[in-house]
């Protein structure tokens, strides 16, 4: 067996195991407000199932024979198509073209890359009504009667897709370009796959939106974790391109050492702050010399520097006690 082959090996113990449950915590914003969340049963059919063409608008998709061979092949081919939008929710626009009927999540619209905390998102949603879009298919699951389109992904040529999956795999390093930025992670569009970048695998340190890490249209370098070709998700990571600094925690913050630090951030019950990047710990309100009626917020501000005595190192969790009581 070769270097390179015993490398690979070595690699893929290592990896994370990404499953089902990491790809549901992905997709949540769109998972909660989609047209398969908590509406009547009928309605979520008619938002999701493919519908033939000879089918009127309208008409419930749960009456008739979903034509899915012909949305596979659009997903196959990684083709383009026209759709209108006939409605929408707060996950995103209802579309129906080319005999089909699905859904276009809020992220996977040009006109409002980057815009997931927009204030009201009904009304940026309702300018599409009636609007023809250019999408591609980028999910089909005949088993959970769902599809759904991209308006980004059908930005790249057809079959552009197919062609980059084939020199995708676990482990590489790839560059990319931030094309959305949600709440729950980063969109970044790899040369014609969007992958993305789950809000914990950012950082190594805690993060509290992944703006923090990354703007729109930056030019990143990212790893491959894990793909699904059948549909279309690639996950990446930012952070494992860096030595994970919890493993030498225990050697450079030794129990008792006096280091300087950053508060992070200020909460009921003490403050966060940070040793290092990656590397945050607890400072409860016990180990702070509070007077009388004083709160960590009276005492605290974010962006303060302090000094702080290391109390225990958890490595594992990645977690850390500390202390504003420098001598103990």
């Amino acid at each position: 067996m070769d270097i390179n082959s015993n490398a690979k090996r070595r690699y893929e113990k290592a990896m994370p195991i990404t499953d089902e449950g990491w790809w549901e915590s992905i997709l949540a914003e769109e998972k909660r407000y989609s047209p398969l969340g908590p509406r009547p049963k009928q309605a979520a059919q008619k938002a999701s199932a493919p519908v033939p063409k000879d089918q009127e608008p309208g008409q419930p998709a749960a009456a008739v024979n979903p034509d899915w061979a012909h949305a596979k092949d659009l997903f196959r081919d990684d083709h383009i198509l026209s759709v209108k939008v006939t409605g929408h929710n707060r996950g995103g626009l209802l579309v129906e073209g080319d005999g089909l009927s699905g859904f276009v999540p809020f992220s996977h619209l040009v006109g409002l890359a980057g815009k997931s905390d927009v204030t009201d998102r009904d009304v940026s949603l309702e300018t599409y009504t009636g609007r023809e879009l250019k999408v591609k298919v980028i999910e089909c699951a005949p088993e959970e009667a769902r599809v759904v389109f991209s308006e980004r992904a059908a930005l790249s040529e057809p079959g552009k897709r197919s062609e980059l999956f084939h020199t995708l795999e676990p482990g590489a390093r790839v560059r990319g370009t931030v094309t959305n930025i949600t709440d729950f992670g980063v969109f970044v569009d790899l040369g014609g796959v969007e992958g993305l970048i789950h809000i914990s695998e950012l950082s190594w340190g805690r993060v509290t939106h992944p703006n923090q890490i990354v703007g729109l249209g930056h030019e990143i370098d990212v790893q491959v974790l894990d793909l699904s070709v059948e549909r279309c998700r690639v996950a990446l990571s930012l952070k494992r391109l860096t030595q994970n600094p919890w493993e030498r925690a225990s050697r450079d913050f030794a129990e008792g050492t006096v280091l300087p630090a950053e508060v992070t951030a200020v909460v009921s019950y003490g403050a966060f702050a940070r040793l290092e990047a990656g590397v945050e710990g607890l400072i409860h309100a016990t180990e702070m010399s509070l007077e009388a009626g004083q709160t960590p917020r009276d005492l605290l501000k974010e962006g303060q520097q302090v000094q702080v005595r290391v109390l225990h190192v958890d490595p594992a969790h990645q977690r850390m006690g500390l202390s504003l009581k420098t001598n103990p």
